[in-house]
């Protein structure tokens, strides 16, 4: 099966073998560059994903002489699997796709390219998007230096990493602000995964108006579920009607996430309340 029809299929219904596929394409210099990049999307994918694609993907990011866009992408397909690594850790290792040394690698491997000027600027903006999936010491320094970059690319990317590291309210807050749509949209997503509360104001006036950019709503439906999840159900029972099969889902999905949490806060409380 050839990567195209691999694209256009659920990864979980990929047939035994795919990662051997996918891991020849990334590995072949003389492959074309379309292909290369479509192999480099594919291999994140967690049915794939393994010491050897890793691997490889690794290889890509630290070629010089492959283009800005493939090894960005191959940065950005680690992302997911150090994000699982770390969040799981290696207690099981059996339960995680790769293993704790090539995770190891990976991160020591990412912070020096980062830091090394001779790699290009949007190479450098994707390693810093895909290792902070696993948060490091560095990192902090890292965002707050790219926040300050009077370069819009690199604030898109310092407050997109914002969802991941913690300690930049303000910033977040500030961009709500920010009139480049991207820029509001990762603030959007930040605010809502460190439950700033300040930023509802701005998020129920996206949800209450008419004229919203779908992506921007889906995002404020997200940021709703955290930070005010009592309010779901009156603010979002409206969307569920929606003629848009994307806003409904999603509308579905938030109220009962949103109704999740509350039951999982009740019930941290009567167990307080029974200690």
């Amino acid at each position: 099966m050839d990567l195209k029809t691999l694209k256009d299929i659920p990864a979980w219904d990929w047939p035994d073998g795919t990662e051997k596929t996918i891991h020849a394409v990334l590995a072949d210099r003389g492959a074309g560059e379309s292909d290369r990049l479509l192999a480099a999307e594919l291999a994140g994918d967690y049915a794939v994903i393994n010491d050897d694609l890793a691997d490889s993907l690794l290889d890509i990011v630290k070629e010089d002489k492959a283009s800005d866009a493939l090894r960005g992408q191959a940065a950005i397909s680690l992302g997911p699997v150090l994000e699982e690594a770390d969040v799981e850790g290696f207690d099981e290792p059996e339960d995680i796709p790769i293993s704790e040394k090539t995770f190891i690698r990976i991160q020591e491997s990412l912070q020096g390219l980062f830091r090394k000027p001779d790699v290009s600027k949007n190479v450098r903006r994707r390693i810093l998007e895909a290792s902070v999936r696993a948060p490091q010491d560095w990192h902090p320094d890292a965002i707050r230096k790219a926040y300050s970059d009077s370069d819009p690319d690199w604030r898109l990317t310092a407050v997109f990493c914002m969802r991941y590291i913690e300690g930049f309210e303000s910033q977040i807050l500030e961009s709500l602000d920010n009139p480049d749509p991207d820029i509001h949209y990762e603030a959007i997503c930040a605010a809502g995964n460190w439950e700033v509360d300040a930023a509802w104001p701005h998020i129920s006036r996206i949800l209450a108006s008419d004229d919203a950019d779908k992506p921007l709503l889906l995002a404020a439906m997200d940021a709703l579920v955290t930070i005010r999840p009592e309010e779901a159900q009156d603010v979002l029972g409206a969307f569920t009607g929606s003629e848009d099969e994307d806003i409904a889902e999603a509308a579905y999905e938030a109220i009962s996430m949103a109704e999740a949490i509350l039951e999982a806060e009740e019930g941290e409380e009567d167990e307080e309340e029974d200690d």
